[in-house]
């Protein structure tokens, strides 16, 4: 796993700095420039294959994102956007402040074209950048952002390449405009598999609902069955999560991920645990059975599988982030498995306790002990109360802790601070996994 990750983090970095270098140093240089514009330069460069490897971080490639995990992914994806913007934009001050007369006048009716479809491809991806750090304040609903972001990633890509090309000092080789064209054909091939290639695909394998039960806690069981193909068989493994389309055609960029309850042992039917707390979630609520949805996965590695060494389990979740852990505790118990699985499970209350009697049954079946944290427990509550801390993982956890394996899921504070905690413990940090998604 970690020389697959290697080799595929250096692939990827190597991509950016190949174009910069061969575009910058292949050829003439431009003469009487000096220093700074060629680091403005070698910034816009780089800068632009940022944003060209981005599409390249979200078309989920499967041999790609296995190593890392998907969320981990596209959390880097969103510090490299940010990475690149600050990049560009240095790119945009050297110019301006050293160099003003290739920036040209603001208004696009006298500016060059080129330097006008530069400006265009800044705004595009600053706008990109802005929308999606701070989308739950701006309130922008989901989809509607999914849009937002797609459209001005893509317009914003092809105007940088107009804009680079219409400079055109550095792309006056056939090296330089192999490479270039090359680089075009990658960006364009990857945004007609995303968009054109996998909706395809999910068309051709629908899935349709045939249960849609309500849990506790406000949480709903959303159980689908493959509409005339075997699922997602032997590429499944407990824990994972899929990219859920309903109510809309696959190319209609209308899909959320969520996680699966279910393990493989118990497929191909399958359920996703949902809570209601945005817009698609909330549509996810009122599905009824009989409607088709589309289906984009499995990924992740947020499963027990990857340590197959490991001589028990650490679970800890907040609210409906049981819900990958409530499938690897079945396929545990599918399997026969008798390896010791320690649950701490913290919500506001006891009625809020989401697949809270499937839980009980599965520590009928394997060596599993649930600790339940309650913020409000009842008064004739005698377990955990408040909130989940050293104290309360220290005295469940066994003292022989070398070599557990951890999975933590639910809201980030509570992750963090009991991942802190299980480090000081004894558990090392590379045995310990977290699911990062945090989108409604």
């Amino acid at each position: 796993m970690t020389a697959r990750a290697a080799f595929w983090a250096i692939l990827y970095f190597g991509l950016i700095l190949l174009p910069m270098l061969v575009l910058l140093f292949a050829g003439e240089r431009a003469p009487g420039r000096g220093f700074w514009f060629e680091l403005s330069m070698g910034l816009g460069f780089a800068a632009m294959a940022m944003f060209a490897a981005q599409f390249a971080l979200t078309a989920r490639f499967r041999r790609a994102t296995h190593p890392f995990g998907i969320d981990v992914l596209y959390d880097f994806h969103r510090i490299l956007a940010i990475a690149a913007l600050a990049i560009v934009l240095g790119h945009w001050v050297i110019l301006f402040v050293g160099f003003r007369e290739t920036v040209g006048p603001i208004d696009p009716r006298v500016a060059p074209w080129e330097i006008t479809l530069g400006r265009v491809a800044l705004g595009c991806f600053a706008i990109v950048v802005v929308t999606s750090e701070f989308r739950k304040r701006l309130r922008l609903e989901y989809g509607l952002w999914r849009y937002i972001h797609a459209g001005l990633a893509v317009i914003g890509f092809i105007a940088a390449v107009g804009h680079i090309g219409g400079v055109g000092y550095y792309t006056d080789t056939a090296l330089k405009q192999t490479l270039w064209l090359a680089i075009t054909l990658s960006f364009l091939g990857l945004i007609a598999w995303t968009r054109i290639g996998k909706p395809v695909q999910q068309l051709r394998q629908p899935w349709r609902i045939v249960e849609n039960r309500p849990e506790r806690g406000g949480a709903y069981s959303l159980v689908l069955e493959p509409e005339g193909h075997d699922g997602f068989g032997h590429l499944w493994r407990p824990g994972q999560f899929a990219w859920l389309t309903l109510r809309a055609s696959p190319f209609a960029l209308r899909e959320h991920p969520f996680s699966m309850a279910t393990p493989p042992e118990e497929g191909p039917r399958l359920a996703f645990g949902i809570k209601p707390q945005g817009d698609f979630t909330a549509m996810a609520r009122d599905a009824r059975p009989g409607e088709i949805a589309y289906l984009d996965g499995p990924y992740g590695v947020f499963t027990i599988d990857r340590f197959p060494d490991a001589p028990g389990f650490v679970f800890v979740a907040g609210g409906i982030g049981i819900t990958p852990i409530v499938a690897n505790l079945r396929a545990m118990a599918a399997r026969g498995d008798r390896r010791r699985a320690t649950l701490f499970y913290c919500n506001p209350t006891w009625d809020a306790v989401a697949y809270r009697e499937d839980l009980e049954a599965l520590s009928q079946r394997m060596d599993l002990h649930i600790v339940h944290v309650l913020e409000e427990p009842p008064e004739d509550w005698t377990g955990e109360a408040g909130l989940l801390d050293g104290e309360i993982l220290e005295r469940h956890l066994p003292e022989d802790r070398r070599g557990l394996v951890a999975f933590l899921c639910g809201p980030p504070p509570l992750t963090a601070a009991a991942q802190g905690v299980l480090v000081e413990l004894g558990l090392a940090p590379s045995r310990i996994e977290s699911e990062l998604f945090e989108l409604v």
